[in-house]
């Protein structure tokens, strides 16, 4: 096959990166910020903020099927309706559901071997996104906040972290946490508007007494803690501190802004909208954003269901990837899809597809892949893993490296050394560029 590299090094930007808030303003903001614990300052590498990257994470939430999407099995017992279409890559093939997908995969690497072995929404959800399964005594970031932590910058005045799920189904699980590296790191998670809330300065306070108001704050904040000197007072404080930022990023949110024509590109779906605003805040610097799609959970009526769900999937992903082209943008931005897990091969009797979690896939693309290639194999009718069986850890590690960040780099939990990814894990070296 052939093969297209997408090495990292974006163009400068006009807008720094970073952001923002701690649990105190968090609350008072609306925002889903958790953690309290503060850690120190990090220290960032200053090539990966020279490098500006990001991870533009399209979440299929409620599990895409395999089988109607980056591994089809046409004429097989479990292949279902649709054909398999050639792509521009030779001898590469997807489903007839991805036209224009299938004209982008030399930009594409697939990973055709996930068995991640948990087949319940919530753990799956958890085990995906977070990249190993939870233990009790230890509260582990999501990869969302580590890309935030490794990829921000102290001064910007963008949010690290910003997640669009607007749905109800499947909203409770797999939300986004920073786990024990605190709040600092917590997505700005949107649920219920596309613009964040409670951040309009309120009316009849001019700007000049809101700043005022703030030195007084911080004034009674220092001298409350001058002899405490408590991580907890002076994460308040870092929060209020970056509020003033965070109410002037309110317009990237703002759709009104952007031309009527681009909005049309994307489409008028949720999907498509929300996709077209993460890539408005990548373009302003921030590191990472996930975008919620659901429902996928085809029990009944599979092929309906996806017939309609593959159609946008292939059309929202094929405008962001070129849009994000277009821009100079897609070197320097890993877009990634990803599931809880995929669809069984075996059709039930309510023409569905159930929780698979044994044989499945997702897909890389941009910055530090390799276009064009295919990681691992399934078996003619897709039940199980044939070469180059990989789990959620190796998609983690994968993630990191593909965007500059040692998997092998450990954080501290307190004295405990904490691993970015599961011990013994390795990046799926074969869609690395």
């Amino acid at each position: 096959m052939t093969t297209s590299r997408n090495c990292c090094g974006s163009p400068e930007h006009t807008l720094n990166r970073r952001l923002f808030l701690k649990r105190g303003v968090a609350g008072a903001l609306g925002l889903s910020l958790g953690g309290l614990e503060i850690p120190g300052p990090s220290l960032w590498a200053d090539e990966l903020h020279k490098q500006q990257k990001h991870v533009h994470l399209l979440w299929l939430a409620g599990g895409a099927s395999q089988l109607e999407t980056w591994d089809p099995k046409p004429g097989r017992p479990t292949g279902g309706p649709f054909r398999a279409i050639p792509t521009n890559v030779p001898g590469g093939h997807i489903s007839e559901l991805m036209p224009k997908m299938a004209q982008l995969m030399n930009r594409v690497a697939l990973v055709r071997s996930l068995d991640s072995r948990i087949g319940g929404h919530g753990q799956a959800a958890e085990l995906m996104q977070y990249g190993r399964r939870p233990e009790a005594e230890l509260a582990y970031p999501d990869i969302g906040a580590v890309i935030a932590k490794e990829l921000g910058r102290e001064d910007a005045s963008v949010p690290e972290y910003v997640s669009f799920y607007l749905a109800t189904e499947g909203q409770r699980w797999g939300r986004p946490s920073p786990g024990f590296l605190g709040g600092r790191y917590a997505a700005m998670s949107l649920e219920r508007s596309l613009k964040p809330e409670n951040i309009d300065r309120p009316q009849g306070l001019s700007d000049k007494e809101h700043i005022e108001r703030e030195h007084l704050r911080q004034f009674l904040s220092d001298r409350f803690n001058r002899s405490r000197d408590a991580a907890e007072v002076q994460g308040y404080n870092s929060s209020f501190a970056r509020v003033r930022g965070l109410m002037q990023t309110d317009a990237l949110f703002d759709l009104e802004r952007e031309p009527t024509k681009m909005r049309d590109r994307y489409g008028r779906t949720d999907f498509g909208q929300h996709a077209l605003i993460a890539r408005r805040l990548i373009e302003a610097g921030v590191p990472m954003v996930k975008v919620g799609r659901a429902w996928w959970d085809s029990h009944a009526d599979n092929f309906e269901s996806h017939r309609e769900l593959v159609a946008e999937l292939d059309h929202v992903m094929s405008t962001l990837l070129l849009d994000l082209e277009d821009r100079g943008l897609l070197q320097s931005t890993l877009v990634v899809t990803l599931s809880e897990f995929g669809r069984t091969p075996a059709i039930n009797k309510d023409v569905g597809r159930d929780h698979f979690a044994s044989a499945w896939s997702c897909s890389f693309a941009g910055c530090g892949i390799k276009g064009g290639v295919v990681h691992g194999k399934t078996e003619a009718d897709g039940k199980t893993v044939t070469d180059g069986k990989v789990g959620a850890a190796e998609v983690a590690a994968t993630i990191y490296q593909a965007v500059g960040i040692n998997p092998k780099k450990n954080y501290h939990a307190g004295p405990r050394p904490v691993p970015l990814v599961a011990e013994g894990s390795k990046a799926i070296s074969m869609v690395l560029a």
